[in-house]
């Protein structure tokens, strides 16, 4: 049963979480992971919820924003013929919950990293990146997406940006349909053992979404969120190095 503290901390931090995250076309799934995995909550539990969280304010980023881009078709076919099945193999693996509270906690640094913009960004888009490397990077994604509980945007967006091959507004919309596609091929992987989602968190998962709406929203007509950033930044840090040595 959840304590009254972390539900309250679950109803206010996962909306917030939500909202940050879609207004740069991701989905989440890394924060959400950390807060349940601190509430207590076993990886069996967490990375189903995760996903499903995923699953819907990507897809609500994905739509707000491919408003006002041009869909990029040949990235995004490559990357998810490889990731797909890849992120299904991951959700069927069983992962030791010490084990899982490291890869996680390194991962929290993924997003940290990006707030904070540490990694660099190429000033010249490339038109035709090499479809091999598009799929080896699909591939990668997906496999570590399915296996932790996470879409693949908190690594795909920094790699896009790095590489050239997208800018800003059209990255953001190709991370968030990528984990969205990711999430369900992770959540179906999951669902070939006992699928187990709290009943403590039905209510999370309604207040989580509505948030992810509201992000995506404002993210897409450039809503300025530095301020709840660098606040997310702090937390994440924190969490990250607590989750690490544990």
């Amino acid at each position: 049963m959840l304590s009254s503290d972390y539900g309250i901390l679950l109803l206010v931090a996962m909306p917030v979480v939500a909202f940050l995250y879609a207004s740069v076309g991701h989905g989440g799934a890394s924060s959400y992971l950390m807060f349940l995995t601190l509430a207590g909550f076993i990886p069996d539990q967490v990375r189903p919820t995760a996903l499903l969280l995923n699953i819907a304010v990507s897809l609500i980023a994905f739509i707000s924003y491919n408003k006002v881009t041009t869909f990029p078709h040949r990235l995004f076919w490559p990357l998810v013929a490889f990731s797909i099945p890849a992120a299904y193999l991951g959700g069927t693996i069983s992962i030791d919950p010490n084990i899982y509270k490291r890869i996680l906690g390194v991962l929290l640094l993924l997003p940290v990293l990006r707030f904070l913009n540490v990694f660099p960004k190429s000033q010249v888009l490339k038109i035709s990146p090499s479809i091999a490397i598009i799929a080896l990077i699909g591939l990668g994604i997906g496999l570590l997406s399915g296996l932790i509980g996470i879409g693949g945007g908190i690594i795909l967006s920094p790699l896009i940006l790095m590489l050239g091959w997208a800018d800003m507004k059209v990255t953001a919309t190709l991370s968030s349909i990528f984990i969205f596609v990711n999430s369900i091929a992770g959540l179906t992987g999951s669902a070939t053992g006992n699928l187990m989602i709290s009943n403590d968190l039905w209510l999370i998962l309604g207040v989580t979404i509505i948030g992810g709406i509201f992000g995506a929203f404002f993210g897409a007509q450039r809503f300025k969120v530095k301020t709840v950033e660098y606040l997310l930044t702090t937390v994440l840090l924190i969490a990250s190095v607590k989750l690490i040595w544990t």
